[in-house]
């Protein structure tokens, strides 16, 4: 794929009339005001004339990051480094905005283009009209081959081209295969639905390696199975399952988005009981179209640009209760993705609802059954998607996977039913009932249905496994699976949260997001001014910008396992209270109430809260800082002993601590 709208050598460049370049620019440009757009290419070009004489190398003008949606002005390849040029055309005074713009595009190529991995790539933030200073360059704190951004005006700029060039030490960078070179990146799930929504295909927004290939042909396979449905006029479902972070709401999104035409009989919703990431997801969408929109020069109101996302995107309970308003017609759509479907609700907790909020005592089904009951009104065909997470179950009634499978062979016989092998698994709980139907003629088992590589931490894979091995006790494993993730993918043991605060914004480079992250049940943190039952909006703490209190980068409001899963962070601060303690190889599992903890005896209970734990764990992408504080002996709910046992455990992984 051509990643540029004009490429040449720069001494071809510099030969080629102006014009012709412009010519070449507009003719593959996709924006709207060509005449503004047009001025800005052409003093860049006139700019680059003047400076890159006698230098050798390669220009792209209009580089692609898809991952982001966003173009780089110009990218030079320059004996053995890459330059990531960023003009602002008339500007004179430096904004914190434009330098981590040029930081995350270097990022990008740093992280997802295979070739830059191992090179020197300088970010370079060029302010057109801005007065002559002394531009520094030096390395970031990763050391990994990206310099800090670069600050200068077009006086100086020849100076730090060679400046640069001086500076790296890399081996000559062998053009033809960086320009062929994989790019492979790993959006969060907020970039990748942006992404998906905004019309790039998956392949352009998701790793490409063996590794990670059958998140391809799980959305390959799954719509197999909505096109043999339609085309058979039958009902069917298929359960899709994942490690954390493997992309299994990738792959929804990704259906959902390809079947999105609402004259086509395989118009799609996507359906989440997680009312947070319903939320963000909602808002980023209808933030980036209307970017997109009035960059086009189109005028739009967020509104109704706002109306649209809901339709794609809904809360399964504002799904479940349309269905409940006519018991006989269908809903308008042929295709139904349930995210987090283990956490749909049981029996119990449905009929306790029903009766309580919406006015339907007589209510005696679980969600899911329900909600196979609205697809199944379509006389002809229906396809349910069910994306199913192991150990995820954080919530009072949340029925697990082994509901729905129930309800299907309860009700529901004649619907084909596609599994991925995987969900036999204990963590997915579902043991029991499938085999009640292995010899059901209408069940298909099928490998590609399972995500077996997370690619949430694209550092390092095995990050689940590790935090499954310290959960699950298995100190002998963990610190394997530490010794692995080691050199990529670093977690840190503290005590003391300033330390902690500073670890993560040394880290944490141009707009890489990072916060802080806690058990809902952790309610001893106040003296560290962490309050649990403080609310937080989870589309400020999100998506809004370093600048913004409620955003995650202030770290004063904090994210529960509630807020956050489904979700993702690139640095987390994780926060671990006495609610979870470590004592002589067991977990103790408590509850704050009143004044004082007490133990938490119900299984049920247990479960879910080793679950938030295991969210916690999972939720950042790059590394993470885990926080056993102190405690206090003066304070009879925060003595020492409360937590030293579990700091002493998870030193004893190999934890390094700062």
């Amino acid at each position: 794929m051509k990643r540029s709208y004009y490429s040449s050598t720069i001494k071809e460049f510099l030969k080629t009339n102006s014009d012709k370049i412009i010519g070449q620019l507009v003719s593959t440009s996709v924006f709207a005001d060509e005449q503004t757009q047009k001025v800005a290419w052409l003093k860049q070009i006139d700019i680059l004339k003047i400076v890159l004489v006698n230098i050798e190398g390669n220009i792209y003008f209009e580089y692609s990051i898809p991952r982001m949606g966003e173009r780089i002005d110009v990218v030079l390849v320059v004996k053995s480094v890459i330059f990531v040029l960023e003009f602002k055309v008339g500007k004179k005074e430096l904004s914190n905005t434009d330098v981590d713009q040029v930081y995350d595009y270097a990022l990008d190529l740093k992280n997802f283009h295979e070739p830059s991995h191992k090179t020197c790539i300088a970010p370079v933030l060029i302010l057109t009209e801005a007065k002559t200073n002394s531009p520094i360059i030096e390395t970031t704190v990763l050391k990994d081959g990206l310099l800090q951004p670069i600050v200068t005006n077009v006086k100086m700029l020849k100076d730090v081209i060679k400046d640069v060039l001086l500076f790296s030490d890399e081996p000559i960078i062998n053009v033809k295969e960086w320009e062929e070179g994989s790019y492979r990146p790993t959006p969060t799930i907020i970039e990748a639905a942006v992404a998906l929504y905004a019309g790039h295909d998956v392949e352009e927004i998701s790793r490409s390696d063996a590794g990670a290939i059958n998140l391809k042909q799980t959305s390959s396979t799954v719509s197999e199975i909505i096109r043999k449905s339609k085309e058979t006029r039958k009902k069917a479902i298929c359960f899709v399952t994942g490690v954390p972070g493997a992309g299994k709401t990738l792959v929804g999104l990704n259906i959902a988005t390809t079947h999105n035409d609402k004259k086509d009989e395989e118009y799609s919703v996507f359906l989440s009981g997680n009312g947070p990431l319903v939320a963000i997801l909602r808002e980023a969408l209808t933030r980036d179209r209307v970017k997109q929109e009035k960059e086009k020069g189109k005028k739009v109101k967020k509104g109704e640009v706002f109306s649209k996302v809901k339709m794609f995107i809904q809360n399964v309970h504002n799904f479940r209760d349309e269905g409940l308003k006519d018991s006989v017609k269908p809903p308008f759509e042929h295709v139904a993705i349930f995210d987090e479907a283990q956490r749909a609700w049981n029996v119990l907790q449905t009929t306790n609802f029903m009766a309580r909020k919406k006015n339907t005592p007589d209510f005696n089904r679980s969600e899911p059954e329900f909600l196979i009951s609205c697809l199944d009104r379509h006389k002809d065909w229906a396809v349910i998607v069910c994306l199913v997470g192991g150990g995820q179950e954080i919530n009072t009634g949340e029925a697990g996977i082994g509901e729905w499978i129930e309800s299907l062979k309860k009700s529901y016989p004649d619907w084909y039913i596609y599994i991925s092998p995987k969900l036999h698994d204990s963590e997915y709980g579902a043991g029991k009932v499938l085999e009640e139907i292995k010899n059901n003629k209408n069940v298909t088992y099928n490998p590609d249905l399972h995500l077996s590589v997370s690619m949430r931490s694209f550092r390092a894979e095995n990050v689940s496994l590790l935090v499954k091995q310290l959960l699950d006790l298995d100190a002998k494993e963990a610190k394997k699976s530490r010794e692995l993730l080691k050199a990529k993918y670093p977690i840190v043991l503290a005590r003391d949260f300033v330390k902690a605060k500073k670890w993560l914004k040394e880290k944490a480079r141009g707009t890489e997001r990072y916060g802080m992250v806690v058990s809902s049940q952790a309610e001893r943190l106040k003296p560290y001014a962490i309050d649990v039952k403080s609310p937080m909006d989870p589309v400020h703490w999100f998506l809004d910008k370093k600048n913004d209190v409620r955003s995650s980068f202030y770290l004063e409001d904090v994210a529960t396992e509630f807020d956050i899963q489904g979700l993702e962070l690139d640095w987390a601060c994780v926060a671990w209270d006495a609610d979870f303690r470590y004592v002589e190889n067991n977990w103790q599992h408590w509850s704050f109430c009143g004044a004082k903890w007490q133990n938490i005896n119900k299984e049920e209970r247990k479960k879910y809260q080793k679950n938030a734990y295991r969210v916690l764990l999972t939720r950042a992408r790059q590394g993470m800082v885990i926080v056993v504080p102190e405690g206090d002996k003066a304070d009879k709910t925060r003595p020492p002993e409360y937590y030293n046992s579990t700091y002493e455990y998870l030193k004893s992984i190999g934890f390094e601590v700062i």
